[in-house]
This record gives C-alpha cells, sequence and structure tokens, in this order.
C-alpha cells in the first residue's frame, strides 16, 4: 500500500511539474511576443507620423554643424513626447540626429540590422544589447525622402525593461504556483492512499444489503482502477435486478389498470372452485367488493342465482360457455356470459375465465330500432292505403259526380303531401341523430326572426281565428344556427294554432338570463290556451311517433316527429327543452339556449 502511495505521488508530482512547467514557458513567449508585437506597431505608426509631419531642412540650407544641431534638438523633442530614443540616419549612414548621444562620435549605422531590412523590407525591426544604456532595446527603422531634401531613414528604439520585469514576474507567479501544486499533489496522494481501504469496505456493506433484497443500494465509488470495476459490477448487477423487478411490477400494475378500466366484466374461478380474479367492472355488475369475495367459492354469488347455476355447469363440464343471464342489482341487467377453460402449456387445469358484457342498452336500441321501423312502417301505411283506395275508386268509375270525384281527389294530394311531409321528418330526423347536420351559427336578430315566424303563419291562425302575440325586447341578438331555430319555433307554433279551438290565443314571450359562472341565456316560452295534455302523457311527448290523441293529430297533419325533432335541435344548440300542461287550459314549452354558443 505504501509503494503504491509513493508511485502515485511521483508520478502526479512529474505529471503537473511538467504540465506548468510547460505551460509556464509557452504562455511566457507568448507573452513576450505579444508585447514586442505591439511595441513594434507602435513605434511603426510613430514614424509613419513622423514622415508626415516632420519638418525636414535641406543640408544646404544650413552649416554641418547646425544641420547636425537641428536633428539632435528635434529627435530630443520627439523623444520626449514618445518616450523613445529617435535617431535621424542618412542615406549613406551618416548619423545626423541623436536624442541620447552626439551623432558626430556615432559610427556608421548603414551595416546595422534594421537599417539593411529597412532598405530591403520598408521597415527594418531587430533586438540588440545598447552599449550606451546598458540594456536590451528594441529597434524599428523606416526609410523616410523628403521633398526638402532628406533622404534616410528615422530609427526608433525603446527599452525592453518593461517586458523583461512582466517576464519576471510571470516566472514568479509560475514558480509558485508550481510550488502550491507541488504541495497540492503531496496532500491528494496521501489522502488517496488513505481511502484506498475505505471503497471496499463501503463495496462490501453494498453487497450484504443487495443480498438482503435492498435493490436500490448502489456502489457510490467512481474510480477506474480494479476497485472501481468491482464496483462497477455489483452496480450493473444491482441495475439487473432492479430492471427485473421494475419489469414484474410494470407488468403488474398495466394488468391491473387493463382489467381495473374493462368495459366488460373479468370473473375468474382457479381449479379449486374458488374466486380468483374480480375486476372493477363485475363489481359494479354484481354488486359485491373485489377484497371480500376473492379466494371464496364461487357460490359466494348466490343472490345472482342465475348466473351461479351457468359457472356451475360451465366449470363441471370444463367447456366454452355463451349465453344471457339476467343480473338484479337492483335494476336489471341484461348480460352476455363468455366462459372458456385455461390450460397451462403441460395441460394442467387452472380453472375458468368468464367475461361478462353489459347489453342491456344495445338490447333496448335494438327494440327502439324495431319499434321505430314498425312505427315508420304503419305511419307510411296510412296514407298510402288511402292514396291507393282513393285512386281505385276514381280509376274504377265507381264515381260520376264531379264534386264527389274532386273531394277524392283533395284527399289523394292531402295524404300524399302528409307522406311527404314524414318522409321529409324522418330524414331530417336521422340527419340530426347521425351527427350530420353540424351548426352554423351566426348573429340573429330576435324580434325580426319571429315576426318572420309570425307572418309565414298568419294565415292558418286566421283561419281558426287564433289570435297570434310576441313579448320580445327589441334589440336582442343571439347567436344561432337559424333553419335550425326556424324549424324548433315553426314546430312549437304550429303545434299551438293545431291544438288550440277556435278564437284561442297563442303567444310567444323571450327574456334573457343570467346563469351560473356568468353564462348568459335566453328564454322562449311558447304558450297557448288549447286543448292540453294529460300529466301521463308529458314524459312521452319527445318520443317519436309518440300522440296524445292519434286520430286528432292525423287530422291535423302532423307525424309525430315534430316534438322529437324540436328535442334533437335543441340539444344541438347546447340548451334545454321542458313542457308544462293543464288539461283543457293549454300548454306552455320552455326553450333555453345559451346567448353565444362556444366553439367545439
Amino acid at each position: 500500500m505504501k509503494s503504491f502511495r509513493f508511485r502515485l505521488t511521483l508520478i502526479m508530482l512529474i505529471l503537473i511539474g511538467v504540465s506548468v512547467l510547460a505551460a509556464g514557458i509557452t504562455m511566457g513567449q507568448i507573452f513576450k511576443n505579444s508585447n514586442m508585437k505591439v511595441l513594434e506597431e507602435n513605434m511603426g505608426r510613430e514614424i509613419d507620423l513622423l514622415r508626415a509631419t516632420f519638418p525636414f531642412v535641406n543640408a544646404d540650407a544650413l552649416s554641418s554643424t547646425d544641420y547636425v544641431s537641428y536633428y539632435s534638438e528635434k529627435a530630443k523633442e520627439i523623444a520626449h513626447l514618445t518616450d523613445s530614443r529617435v535617431t535621424f540616419i542618412r542615406k549613406d549612414g551618416t548619423v545626423v540626429g541623436d536624442s541620447l548621444s552626439d551623432p558626430r562620435k556615432m559610427e556608421n549605422h548603414a551595416s546595422r540590422e534594421e537599417i539593411r531590412q529597412a532598405t530591403s523590407e520598408g521597415i527594418g525591426r531587430t533586438i540588440r544589447y545598447s552599449e550606451t544604456l546598458q540594456r536590451n532595446m528594441l529597434y524599428v527603422a523606416e526609410p523616410v525622402v523628403s521633398e526638402k531634401g532628406f533622404d534616410g531613414y528615422i530609427r526608433l528604439s525603446m527599452s525592453l525593461k518593461a517586458v523583461e520585469e512582466g517576464m519576471q514576474r510571470g516566472w514568479t507567479a509560475i514558480g509558485i504556483g508550481l510550488v502550491l501544486l507541488f504541495i497540492a499533489a503531496g496532500l491528494m496522494s496521501y489522502r488517496i492512499a488513505r481511502s484506498l481501504t475505505s471503497p471496499i469496505e463501503h463495496i462490501t456493506g453494498v453487497a450484504n444489503r443487495i443480498s438482503g433484497l435492498d435493490y436500490d443500494a448502489r456502489v457510490g465509488v467512481q474510480r477506474r482502477d480494479e476497485v472501481g470495476q468491482l464496483g462497477e459490477a455489483i452496480n450493473r448487477m444491482a441495475d439487473s435486478l432492479q430492471n427485473q423487478m421494475k419489469t414484474i411490477r410494470d407488468n403488474e400494475d398495466l394488468l391491473q389498470s387493463v382489467m381495473s378500466n374493462m368495459t366488460g366484466g373479468i370473473l375468474m374461478i382457479d381449479a379449486n372452485e374458488r374466486i380468483a380474479l374480480v375486476n372493477r367492472e363485475s363489481e359494479r355488475m354484481l354488486g359485491v367488493a373485489g377484497k371480500r369475495v376473492t379466494d371464496k367459492p364461487y357460490h359466494e354469488l348466490k343472490k345472482h342465482y342465475e348466473l351461479t347455476k351457468l359457472i356451475e355447469g360451465s366449470i363441471q363440464s370444463r367447456e366454452r360457455l355463451h349465453g344471457e343471464v339476467h343480473l338484479y342489482n337492483p335494476e336489471e341487467r341484461l348480460v352476455l356470459l363468455d366462459g372458456v377453460p385455461m390450460y397451462e402449456d403441460e395441460g394442467g387445469y387452472r380453472g375458468m375465465l368468464f367475461l361478462l358484457q353489459d347489453i342491456t342498452a344495445i338490447r333496448r336500441l335494438e327494440n327502439m330500432r324495431s319499434e321505430f321501423v314498425a312505427n315508420v312502417s304503419h305511419e307510411l301505411k296510412t296514407p298510402i292505403a288511402a292514396v291507393k283506395g282513393f285512386a281505385e275508386t276514381l280509376l274504377g268509375g265507381g264515381v260520376k259526380d264531379e264534386e264527389t270525384a274532386r273531394s277524392f281527389l283533395q284527399i289523394i294530394y292531402d295524404e300524399s303531401e302528409r307522406l311527404n311531409r314524414l318522409i321529409g321528418d324522418i330524414l331530417e330526423l336521422s340527419k340530426i341523430e347521425s351527427k350530420r347536420s353540424p351548426l352554423d351559427c351566426s348573429p340573429i336578430h330576435i324580434s325580426s326572426f319571429i315576426e318572420s315566424l309570425l307572418e309565414k303563419l298568419n294565415n292558418v291562425a286566421a283561419k281558426k281565428r287564433i289570435t297570434l302575440h310576441m313579448d320580445i325586447p327589441d334589440e336582442l341578438f343571439m347567436e344561432a344556427d337559424e333553419d335550425k331555430l326556424q324549424q324548433i319555433f315553426l314546430n312549437l307554433l304550429s303545434n299551438g294554432i293545431n291544438y288550440t279551438l277556435d278564437g284561442g290565443k297563442v303567444k310567444i314571450k323571450v327574456i334573457t338570463l343570467q346563469r351560473d359562472h356568468d353564462t348568459e341565456k335566453v328564454v322562449f316560452t311558447v304558450s297557448d290556451t288549447g286543448i292540453g295534455i294529460p300529466k301521463k302523457d308529458l314524459p312521452r311527448i319527445f318520443e317519436r311517433f309518440y300522440r296524445v290523441d292519434k286520430g286528432r293529430s292525423r287530422n291535423s297533419g302532423g307525424t309525430g316527429l315534430g316534438l322529437s325533432i324540436v328535442k334533437h335541435l335543441v340539444d344541438l344548440h347546447h340548451g334545454t327543452l321542458s313542457v308544462e300542461s293543464e288539461l283543457g287550459l293549454g300548454t306552455i314549452f320552455t326553450v333555453e339556449l345559451p346567448l353565444l354558443q362556444q366553439e367545439e
């Protein structure tokens, strides 16, 4: 253990030392190069500025001494502004001005590196040790040709002391960082060596927890060595065990969810004739609690005698079962019972599985369909028989009187019209019930709308001296399907006129009401002073072909479908329809519709 700790510490120290040293050298070089580049570019721009603005003079205009003095003085002024050494050099390398030394004592500069580069490349740069200033200097020179006779070079030089001092600070920081990293590496290696036994103890504890069925236990060691591989292997084993257990639990939950949400009932009887499974729908149909009857003999369902007998026969024969049974819980239900025997792959008997389907509603719909077909056949047969009978009489020549013949033709016409209305109502009702008649809503001015309906009915009402009244707010608008709204109120108003005696009154009144949740409703009331409807018939008047007074309804030309259509159209508008009536006093139909239709 000590040998491993020593090797690890040594490797870490060497790697960190090499990395820091390489990074320090690289950063130092980058720092130095970037500073040198910036200095060179700045000095180049300063020379360009001098070339454009410096007041050059011609050597012929001054004496040799004054010429050198002029350029030396100007070099000192510029050096004071730029904080750099300034030198003016002629084309032949003669120094004619310098900000630090006497040009007359300076050697010829034609062989200097920066001058040769400036001649060949347009700008010269070099770094060398200055004997005059006793430090490294950066020299930058550019050729300058003036219209006033100066043909040579301007050279700027700057001390690299600032750059060297920055490098010195950088190396100092790197050295301090290296020392700190060495110390940190030593401490870290000590902690690693010390903690080697802790992961092994942790792994052992996790393995013991997994063996105790705690599949959530995991090794928290994150290592790449053999200890880490061992921890990962144990974690993979725990993951596999946990996934398998999760799969088993998920399958159980899924099966339970399927069983609970099936629309059909499931009843399982095991090989020992005990109830093994009852789903939620079976509990509802049979009126039992699954927890109470599970693992009990199937005779616990004895209150459903007919069902128990069927189950008993199926269990004894171990054959498929298909039949219908009546259950009472407490209302009567008609249940379709299917049973199948269950066998293992090896052929062993495991019990019987029964599927219970409530077909009460299906049978009711079938009965309604049969009644509807019978009613339609009967209703169609009556006008057809009348038309056929009178037509045969006319064709047989039995009617010689023109007036009698005309009355027979009128009857044929009236019956054919009634037949046409009946077929139209049947088609309309079929279209509404099959959802093939969607709403086409638009704003409707109620007062104008009702007024137009009353105008259509005025002639019919006038024949019976029936007065039509309306009580509607002038500025009331609502959103609805105008054609369907017209069907609703034409039916209700026509019924009112048909079943009101001569000299009576039919009235329509409209008000608005504020209901719950701030929804505004429009309430239509259609009342008459007619013969009224018996109380026993009120719950059924919206059924298809239901008539209170069959003879009177046929005489009035009714089809028996009007109120059924009205009911469906009101429902389509998300409204409600109700009726109140007193025999001999009249009837009141109330239609409540939303002011605005909700989008679907």
